[in-house]
């Protein structure tokens, strides 16, 4: 796997650990973490997560044809 799928996959996860805290538990880490769900930080992160996230889609639909075009 390379670095950037990496580092996209890790990003999701801590979205998807985020997003689960939230349904549970009302509790958003990401806003505790960094100053509330407006501070530059945390924007930062969530924009950083959606951005990973279409990441790996892109590659995820992208494999399949590069797999049959050897």
């Amino acid at each position: 796997m390379k670095s950037l799928e990496w580092l996209a996959l890790i990003l999701v996860v801590v979205g998807a650990i985020n997003w689960g805290l939230v349904g549970i538990a009302q509790f958003d880490l990401v806003a505790a973490l960094f100053g509330g769900p407006a501070a530059p930080l945390a924007r930062i992160v969530y924009t950083l997560v959606g951005v990973a996230g279409v990441t790996l889609l892109g590659m995820r639909l992208r494999a399949p044809a590069m797999a049959h075009s050897h």
